[in-house]
């Protein structure tokens, strides 16, 4: 194990694929000697060269476009884009070809890309700079979606998202990249699709991913002083979703709390509340509850951001109402 910040683990995980497999290069806007806008490339381009380290123009479109037939010609792009706000001006070639090359050519085409995007607001970056969009990319049968909240878990499920050979949005948190942890050095895998048990309880289940899941174990913490036990589960990735370990949570607790950044409208923590509400109704002592962003778009003004965000409180105030 060595310590490591978010950000450093997601280079190491780039590092570690690039020295193991030649087909695998990166490329975004000043992800060369620049070192990426918040630094998380820094020196891959000094060990890698031009050659597979390529700045690219202030084209999303032709990005992800020369990523997507990169990848169907047998290469593995890792493909930047600066904020997540700006997918919108790729997702044709995201929804429209990488995630249905496979199907629509009987399974003879593949496509392993990564499209790596930080989200999120804290950072007074202003409505466009700020979003969680993770519920887009759910939404589009063909891609999987992947969003650490620690180091450790940043490194083993990049790995993994590399070497899959379909397209994954892996969504990196703004807020986490100066996040320290334990990481495993070398070679360091997680499967896509399964879910961890961050902290263990008794008296209710409280799903989060991202950032909030440290805002979930803060509450955790703070539940526990008064008597709750919280269970927070990070299920890692959206697509696969590990739906067998929340209902197995769930089941234990018989309370659920689903915690998100995004608005609270058509958001994931949606999905999950259905899954839940039809696979284990009967496993349900109290109503679910989601504590969200509200339906508007993220303050500029650092109060009022502050005002907008899920808070430590807010989410002890959900679990309480439980009981």
């Amino acid at each position: 194990m060595k310590q490591m910040t978010y950000a450093e683990a997601i280079r190491d995980a780039m590092r570690v694929e690039m020295l193991r497999d030649p087909n695998v290069y990166l490329q975004g806007e000043d992800v060369g000697k620049f070192g990426g806008c918040f630094g998380v490339t820094a020196g891959l381009f000094a060990e890698f060269g031009p050659g597979r380290i390529i700045d690219t123009p202030i084209s999303e479109t032709a990005i992800i476009g020369s990523a997507v037939g990169a990848a169907a010609a047998g290469l593995r792009p890792i493909a930047e884009i600066m904020f997540v706000d700006f997918t919108g001006v790729c997702m044709d070639e995201l929804f429209n070809q990488a995630a249905k090359m496979r199907y629509m050519f009987g399974g003879k085409a593949k496509i392993p890309m990564v499209l790596r995007t930080p989200c999120g607001a804290g950072m007074s970056a202003a409505a466009q700079h700020s979003q969680s969009m993770e519920a887009w990319f759910t939404h589009i049968p063909g891609v999987k979606t992947v969003m650490p909240s620690t180091p450790a878990d940043a490194k083993g499920l990049l790995s993994a998202a590399i070497r899959d050979d379909n397209p994954v949005v892996f969504i990196e948190h703004k807020q986490l990249f100066g996040l320290s942890g334990d990481v495993p050095e070398g070679e360091y895998v997680l499967p896509l699709g399964k879910a961890d048990i961050k902290r263990t309880g008794s008296d209710i289940t409280i799903v989060s991913w991202s950032w909030m899941v440290q805002k979930a174990l803060a509450a955790a913490e703070i539940l526990a002083k008064e008597g709750i036990q919280a269970e927070v589960l990070d299920p890692r990735t959206l697509v696969p979703l590990d739906k067998e370990a929340i209902l197995q949570s769930v089941g234990k607790t018989n309370k659920l709390v689903i915690v998100q950044e995004a608005v609270q409208t058509s958001g994931f923590g949606g999905e999950i509340s259905a899954i839940v509400a039809e696979h284990g109704f009967d496993l349900l002592d109290a109503p679910i509850k989601r504590v969200t962003a509200p339906d508007t778009p993220v303050p500029f003004s650092p109060v009022l951001e502050q005002a907008y965000l899920p808070s430590v409180e807010k989410i002890v105030a959900a679990v309480k109402s439980l009981f």
